[in-house]
């Protein structure tokens, strides 16, 4: 077994199925298989069952040798070389060096800048990008080149997106083809519409068979040719034996095709109740080639619509400027490439420019939009030691800045990226829609078998005729792509969507989820709190110890500690000029405090769970939240205060006003947690939880049958976010937050759950309505193809009229899931 390859353009693995060779993405494979001790990764139910079978046959084998042993969904029209192993990225040579202050600057070979000392960069250092594609409706499909998926026949599209958008050549081919296709069957229709209006002027002008052969002139061309793309995918879903739409399509005109170029090369093996007035057999070259044009002007829309799901991602792309004003070291500024920005430079940003990459403001003061990043509309005012985010634009003072994270590692980056992952995985939704697609085609087909021969030995004459035209029909207008695409295009619009409002959906069960909850869990500190938390009162109670000396000794421990309340008492002494000392024996227990020895003298400084530890009476009038012992013995309090983020009361009480049931967990004290949940109207809350614990909470409460949300920024958060049904990180806290949680708020504000849910409901309620638009569509299309309407209205469906009604159902789909981008949160 070969190990998982590390895809270029996503943080998921791609591994190899061992039985055809395939790469699936193992971030949404649909189908695994552990076997002496390793998980294996498949394409498809068949491979498994093969690979359980025998699982020596396919493991002792090299990939390539199983080709020919392979599942049937292995042997298609040239598909070798697309499921091949995809050919390793072969590097760009750097065959020139150049100065990154001085770009015309040039040398052959590395060396040091002669104008400004600096040393060369490579000019092209980076590897060529390996571009890969998958299937909206199978993201576990990954290609190394264009295509069509083996299952659904759906052309393949980019995983990675770039700014500019990419030349289709799907998209250009099948605009090729269809336009040949107006121009072969215009004609082609007015003959057959002539017949039937005009039939003996038609036969005076057009004697004996020569009109059949006409129209077989004219047909041929669009049916193998322009026609070709649907033959071929017919031909892989046999093969595959994954029957999808173009199953039906092949099916339906290759019938109609073949049966009119019989008729027309040997009429006379037909008998007597197959001959129309002409004393020839009726001939259906028109419909063959009116359904191949329809189906070709139906796919041209769809690959338009789907083009536009992206838009989303290419606009956030698009934001970024292409290039940054450096600042060197002499003072000296000149515009360079943003690609060659590294941390650590510093960058001049000008009145309406925009900030190139993520960073932190050195010099100057400045309010910047953030709009297009946070979604919030108000510009956000700067100063020195604040933090700038890539892709915003500076609206009024000058500033320098110093960049921290280029390219992939900006924000902007890093939201394309959860975007595009989201993009490609599954809601639980989908999968009512892929057990109906699994049975609906063989269904089909046998509703298309049925009305043949019900027509055949029950309908009136010309009961061979009727009963091709209306099999026909059936086969056209059923189209199982509209209920594939139902859910994965309303996702994807959805999330792109999100994205413009600093709503970042992680993966498409956390969207579907988030409708449902009923319940948010929520940390204090840094989610409730501006988490920016400020020493407010020094209180001393042990004897000949003033206030100052507390907090000096209390600073003197805490400066070893990264805890946001550590660095504001550090900071209240720094203020006061107090002379802090370096502690001894330091140590720092998770969710309580630290200790050490600071002058010989034992300082512990922490919650009041702490200070039970260390067996500390504490005394029963006390307000604070940070308790300070000396030598085990009580000596006083530092009361520490974190402000209440603006808009977490009026976020709160809507939530509650939609019914959901609010909890706040804080490690802090009972004094400090009663105080935020009384400002902010908070019913419920828990004080000093240990960070263990808060998962605990989570999990008692999804087992009294609540749907919870969880809500927080920090590292003690993580384990919470990852058991709650939908973990709501806060794109202001850590990382190993946000990789937990499902859902990330790039503002870091309460307001952003409150456009989670509305984006959840929006998208949820679009994905029913694509799903009850694709069942009643075929619900209603296939009875009234195959003719039950006949006998009362004596309506019949002309497969043409299905083949347009069939194209343009999925593009009816694909149009109200872009109606999503305009949604309002």
């Amino acid at each position: 077994m070969e190990e998982p390859l590390k895809n270029s353009s996503n943080t998921a693995a791609l591994a190899k199925d061992p039985v055809c060779g395939m790469n699936i993405n193992t971030a949404t494979a649909k189908y695994t298989h552990a076997h002496d001790g390793k998980n294996y990764y498949f394409c498809c139910g068949r491979c498994v069952e093969k690979f359980k079978s025998n699982p020596g046959e396919y493991l002792d084998k090299p990939s390539h040798s199983n080709l020919n042993k392979a599942a049937p969904g292995l042997v298609m029209l040239g598909a070798v070389k697309a499921i091949s192993t995809p050919p390793k990225p072969a590097a760009v040579s750097a065959n020139a060096y150049v100065c990154p202050m001085c770009p015309e600057v040039r040398a052959s070979k590395p060396g040091a800048c002669p104008s400004c000392g600096m040393a060369l960069e490579p000019e092209n250092p980076l590897p060529a990008t390996r571009i890969e594609y998958t299937c909206p409706m199978h993201p576990e499909m990954v290609r190394s080149e264009p295509g069509s998926c083996p299952i659904c026949g759906m052309a393949l599209e980019p995983r990675t997106l770039t700014a500019v958008p990419e030349d289709n050549p799907e998209l250009r081919d099948m605009t090729r083809r269809f336009w040949v296709g107006v121009v072969l069957t215009t004609p082609l229709l007015v003959i057959a519409m002539g017949s039937m209006i005009w039939p003996h002027g038609f036969m005076d002008v057009l004697r004996g068979s020569i009109l059949p052969w006409l129209e077989f002139t004219l047909a041929t061309p669009v049916v193998l040719w322009c026609g070709l793309p649907f033959f071929q995918r017919f031909w892989t879903s046999l093969v595959n034996r994954s029957p999808n739409m173009f199953t039906l399509i092949g099916l339906g005109t290759g019938v109609s095709y073949v049966y009119s170029v019989v008729a027309t090369i040997a009429p006379g093996i037909f008998p007597d109740s197959l001959r129309g007035m002409s004393g020839y057999p009726d001939v259906y070259f028109e419909a063959a080639a009116a359904i191949t044009t329809l189906v070709l002007l139906g796919q041209v829309m769809e690959l338009r619509a789907r083009s536009r799901t992206s838009a989303a991602i290419r606009a956030l792309l698009d934001l970024s400027p292409k290039t940054a004003r450096l600042v060197g070291p002499d003072g000296t500024e000149r515009d360079v490439p943003l690609d060659l920005v590294k941390p650590g430079d510093r960058l001049r940003v000008r009145p309406g420019e925009k900030v190139p990459v993520d960073g932190i403001l050195l010099e100057g003061r400045s309010s910047i939009d953030e709009s297009m990043i946070t979604g919030e509309s108000i510009p956000v005012e700067k100063e020195v030691n604040s933090k700038v985010i890539g892709a915003t634009i500076n609206s009024t003072g000058s500033f320098i800045m110093q960049a921290e994270r280029v390219g992939s590692e900006t924000l902007l980056a890093r939201i394309v990226q959860l975007v595009g992952q989201a993009q490609r995985s599954r809601a639980p939704i989908q999968r009512l829609a892929d057990r109906v697609a699994y049975w609906f085609v063989p269904a089909v087909v046998a509703i298309a078998v049925i009305t043949f021969f019900a027509w055949l030995f029950f309908g009136p004459q010309p009961r061979f005729a009727n009963g091709l035209v209306n099999a026909v029909a059936v086969l056209i207008i059923a189209c199982p792509c509209a209920l594939g695409l139902a859910t994965p295009m309303a996702i994807m619009v959805g999330t792109g969507r999100g994205a413009h409002a600093g709503v970042l959906i992680k993966n498409a069960e956390a969207l579907e989820t988030l409708e449902k909850v009923d319940t948010l869990v929520v940390d204090k500190t840094g989610t409730l709190t501006e988490g920016k938390p400020r020493v407010v009162g020094v209180q001393a109670r042990a004897k000949e110890l003033r206030n100052d000396e507390l907090l000096r000794l209390t600073a003197s421990v805490e400066r070893s500690s990264e805890h946001p309340l550590a660095t504001s008492i550090v900071a209240a002494a720094q203020e006061k000029g107090l002379i802090l000392k370096e502690p001894q024996d330091f140590q720092s227990v998770t969710g309580k405090g630290v200790q050490g020895v600071v002058e010989g003298r034992f300082v512990a400084a922490g919650n009041q769970l702490f200070m039970q530890q260390l067996g500390v009476a504490l005394p029963e009038d006390n307000h604070g939240n940070i308790f300070v012992a000396l030598d085990n013995k009580f000596a006083g309090w530092i009361d520490v205060t974190d402000p209440v983020k603006s808009s977490a009361k009026t976020s709160i009480e809507q939530l509650k006003h939609q019914g959901w049931k609010v909890i706040m967990l804080t490690g802090d004290s009972t004094f400090a947690a009663s105080t935020v949940a009384r400002q902010l109207g908070i019913d419920e809350f828990r004080a000093l939880v240990r960070p263990s614990e808060k998962s605990e909470v989570v999990k008692k409460l999804q087992e009294q049958g609540r749907i919870v949300a969880m809500a927080g920024d920090g590292i003690n958060d993580a384990p919470a976010l990852a058991q709650a049904n939908v973990g709501i990180a806060m794109g202001t806290g850590t990382d190993v937050a946000m990789e937990s949680g499902g859902v990330t708020l790039v503002k870091g504000d309460l307001t952003g759950i409150l456009r989670a849910r509305r984006l959840s409901q929006a998208t949820m309620r679009n994905i029913r309505q694509n799903l009850f638009f694709a069942f009643v569509y075929n619900a209603v299309g296939v009875p009234i193809a195959a003719g039950v309407l006949y006998p009362i209205f004596g309506v019949l469906l002309s497969p043409i009229l299905a083949a347009a009604a069939m194209s343009f159902s999925s593009v009816s789909v694909i149009t109200n899931a872009l109606r999503l981008r305009n949604a309002k949160l």
